[in-house]
């Protein structure tokens, strides 16, 4: 059975801004070994001849694991390749437009950067919202951090609805986050950094179903 971003607490993203394109296969292989269950490909920047083979072996991958398998970005590749869903920002436009190009099946996540912004995503139909970034992070240089005080309310206002927080979280800063109500969250690259990725994303995700 198809898993859906509410069963899931803890969201992997293999970036290539952190992991090279020869490595993708071995640390979507970790992650899922770890645990992960919701695995997005982002690649900034990246010619799209490189990212799209990239995306179909790691959906082959997350399937044969029953993971979701998350491209960013790009709504008409992850049609092409029938993705199990499609990132996209706030420079996107009207999610109904990104609807249009993947179909009725495909789920569609949403950045977010302030509570009207998640609420709005959800009003439009995205499946799960994306919701910082919380701290200052590498992976977004130069996009101010959100700070925690809006987690609480905007979870409190979505009920259980897939709200995952992101952007500088880490081993350290985590018991802040599940303090101030966040019951989901990305962590990008302090996860791809660590010497056994699959260990700390167990650590992680145990963290969080004994926290929520």
């Amino acid at each position: 059975m198809k898993k859906t971003p509410a069963e899931s607490r803890l969201y992997g993203i293999v970036d290539l801004g952190y992991v090279r394109p020869e490595n993708v296969e071995n640390t979507t292989t970790s992650l899922l070994r770890g645990g992960i269950r919701i695995l997005q490909l982002r690649a900034k920047r990246a010619p799209l001849e490189l990212v799209e083979p990239l995306a179909r072996r790691m959906q082959m991958l997350c399937r044969a694991a029953g993971a979701i398998f998350v491209l960013n970005d790009y709504p008409e590749m992850a049609a092409r390749i029938g993705a199990d869903a499609v990132h996209v920002g706030q420079d996107a436009g009207p999610l109904a437009a990104v609807r249009a190009l993947v179909g009725k099946d495909m789920l569609i996540g949403r950045s977010t950067h302030s509570p009207e912004q998640a609420l709005a995503a959800v009003t439009e139909g995205a499946d799960y919202i994306g919701f910082g970034p919380l701290f200052p992070t590498g992976t977004k240089p130069g996009r101010p951090a959100i700070g925690l005080q809006d987690i609480a309310a905007v979870q409190a206002q979505l009920g259980d609805f897939p709200m995952f927080c992101i952007g500088g979280i880490n081993g350290d800063t985590l018991p802040a986050v599940l303090q101030a109500g966040a019951r989901r969250v990305v962590i990008v690259s302090w996860l791809l950094q660590q010497p056994d990725c699959a260990a700390a994303a167990q650590n992680i995700i145990q963290t969080l179903n004994s926290r929520v």
